[in-house]
């Protein structure tokens, strides 16, 4: 398998994996004094280049006394599902009108009257790490203690990780 074919491999299995959940935790890793606040986000899209698409809640400052690029953690988790996200990398708000209006152009169910409360910013995944979760198995409150009591005599090595370097 060619190196192009193994990346297009990871960020079809990214792209899956992030639009399963949905939604993430946006942390904002600057040191600069105006950033954008932590705060949860819904994926809006993950196109083929490895960018990550959201909106967030406007800030009271004007955006441009705010860092062109700066980087970006953002956590991918859902109750239920069996692994969890980590990716970071460098974003970017998205103040260009031609920019902003090519992307409503790709998705007419949004309203352009939304970039007057919200910011677009893109993320540009540098590298995931993937924590799959051993299952929690359905069981009596019998076999739950016995189950607890042998966790200490096992291996603790139940979770799998994964690290992707997309932007590779």
């Amino acid at each position: 398998m060619s190196a192009t074919q193994h990346a297009n491999q990871q960020l079809n299995f990214l792209q899956e994996k992030i639009h399963q959940i949905g939604s993430a935790i946006f942390y904002n890793q600057s040191d600069a004094v105006l950033k954008l606040p932590t705060s949860i986000v819904s994926t809006l899209k993950v196109d083929e280049f490895g960018y990550i698409w959201f909106f967030v809640k406007k800030p009271a400052q004007d955006i441009k006394y705010f860092e062109a690029d700066f980087p970006v953690r953002l956590d991918f988790y859902k109750k239920g599902v069996d692994y969890f996200l980590q990716v970071s990398g460098t974003g970017w708000m998205i103040t260009d009108p031609e920019e902003m209006y090519a992307f409503l152009e790709e998705n007419d169910d949004i309203h352009p009257n939304i970039f007057q409360e919200m910011v677009l910013v893109k993320v540009k995944m540098q590298k995931a790490d993937c924590f799959e979760t051993a299952p929690r198995p359905k069981a009596n409150l019998l076999k739950q203690a016995l189950n607890t009591v042998t966790t200490f005599f096992r291996s603790t090595n139940q979770v799998g990780h994964n690290t992707f370097f997309p932007a590779s």
